[in-house]
């Protein structure tokens, strides 16, 4: 679907979401392919009309325990807020460096809000990119949500 930003792509199969993706603007949206691409495709257009907006996906289960643990703590992050790779980090008992790779692995952004992760010193990286779009994407989500 086409996005303020550029583009999100939804993967499904059976009854999960299994990838949400940024995609640059050059990206030619489609119709959804089943009931849960048309659920996710419904719930992105109610978030970009309003930052509050909460989604409840059918999300399948991907990743270590370890990133589990990372992307719930992600997700309790409030909209309008951030916090930084070193405080996830030290909650977590882990190294800020292990934060920003589950960071960037993360399978479901936007439902995990992983563009409310900032590095100590600035916006920091965005889905292992250190600038182009997606950057543009997570400054974007983050004035979106009034926390820049």
């Amino acid at each position: 679907m086409a996005a303020p930003f550029g583009a999100v792509g939804i993967v499904s199969a059976g009854e999960l979401i299994h990838d949400i993706e940024f995609l640059p603007h050059a990206y030619p949206p489609a119709a959804p392919t089943d009931r849960i691409s048309a659920m996710a495709l419904n719930q992105l257009e109610c978030y970009f009309a309003d930052p509050d907006f909460r989604f409840n996906l059918p999300l399948a289960r991907r990743g270590s325990e370890y990133r589990r643990r990372i992307w719930a703590a992600i997700a309790e992050i409030p909209r309008g807020r951030t916090r930084t790779y070193g405080e996830l980090a030290h909650a977590a008992r882990s190294i800020a460096r292990a934060v920003g790779q589950a960071c960037g692995d993360n399978p479901f952004p936007l439902v995990i809000p992983c563009h409310r992760v900032v590095s100590a010193a600035g916006l920091g990286g965005f889905a292992h990119s250190s600038g182009g779009f997606l950057i543009d994407t997570k400054r974007w989500l983050l004035h979106h949500e009034g926390a820049i």
